[in-house]
């Protein structure tokens, strides 16, 4: 999906604040749930309970709206259908707007939004991208795109929304896939094995990818799908996200570190945590991440700008996806 400290700044431009604290929305995954907490203080500040296992989240570019996918598993390697849904969470009232039933389309994982607040979710079991031109008031996917992977998890979207990039567990592949276009065939590439998680430098030209099991960065041409650049990293490159001045920031699982490399693919830094860094959000006015902690169920705190933890504070359990909602100035 589309992500990186650029991309988060830009979509929280017209942004309605929160009032008094920065507040954090965070799926926590074991929780079943949608929990919102003030950063400066950790205190929770309420709860959205959810039907089992939601996963992946994005919100619209007014930060009115969060759409979160129903997985309905635990992990990728649990067996099971999963759910079948993408929730609407309103962010200012924080509660549950509604449920776009996706059926027959099941596990969905993925998901993603464009400038244009186009919602995109995708289906692992049936490996298709569903779109969505007007997901709030939607009731059901304007369009469905096969992607041509088997066990599509992750994918990464272009800021117009004309490319999306879809990873496939089992297939070990990545496609370039059109998803206004179900015409124009996906185009395959294997960037090695267990490639998950993917994201796209600012001009949009190159697709990182990270190879799971081949412990890898790979540097892909956007257009062609041929790759440029392949280099060996430590531990397990679990998630890729696009920072501002050509770098990359990588959580490793294995490691439980959180490390920038440039483009390139050479480590700059790393910073150890405490717990398993799973997904990370950034602040769209300062030079802040969050990042959630699997196993220690917390969001650690991180200044980019001096590589050092500065604070941090618990969640319920298995926190994942989350998204910061800033307060007024």
């Amino acid at each position: 999906m589309a992500s990186g400290a650029a991309a988060s700044a830009a979509s929280a431009t017209a942004a309605p604040r929160a009032r008094g604290a920065d507040v954090l929305a965070v799926v926590e995954k074991g929780a079943h749930a949608v929990g919102f907490y003030d950063t400066a203080s950790g205190r929770r500040l309420e709860t959205v309970p959810l039907a089992d296992y939601p996963h992946e989240m994005v919100v619209d570019a007014g930060r009115r709206f969060a759409y979160v996918g129903h997985y309905g598993v635990r992990m990728s390697s649990t067996p099971g259908a999963g759910g079948a849904a993408v929730f609407v969470i309103d962010l200012a009232g924080r509660s549950l707007a509604r449920t776009i039933d996706t059926r027959p389309f099941n596990r969905i994982h993925g998901m993603g939004i464009d400038r244009h607040d186009r919602l995109y979710a995708l289906s692992e079991e049936k490996a298709v991208l569903l779109g969505f031109d007007a997901p709030a008031t939607d009731p059901a996917p304007e369009r469905a795109v096969p992607t041509g992977g088997v066990k599509t998890h992750l994918f990464t979207l272009t800021r117009d929304g004309e490319r999306a990039y879809v990873t496939g567990l089992l297939s070990h592949t990545v496609s370039l896939v059109r998803p206004h276009d179900a015409a124009v065939a996906p185009i395959l590439m294997t960037p090695g094995r267990l490639p998950e998680s993917s994201c796209l430098s600012r001009d949009e030209k190159t697709l990182f990818v990270g190879a799971r099991k081949s412990s890898s960065l790979v540097a892909v041409d956007a257009h062609t799908m041929k790759v440029r650049r392949a280099e060996k990293v430590p531990g397990d490159p679990l998630r890729l996200y696009a920072l501002g001045g050509d770098r990359l920031l990588v959580t490793d699982i294995v490691g439980k570190t959180l490390t920038e490399y440039d483009y390139d693919l050479r480590p700059v830094r790393s910073l150890g945590l405490d717990g398993t860094p799973s997904a990370v959000s950034f602040h769209p006015d300062k030079a802040l991440a969050y990042v959630s902690q699997l196993g220690a169920d917390r969001i650690a705190v991180v200044d980019l700008d001096r590589f050092i933890v500065v604070g941090d504070f618990g969640t319920r359990l298995e926190p994942d996806s989350s998204v910061l909602l800033p307060a007024a100035p």
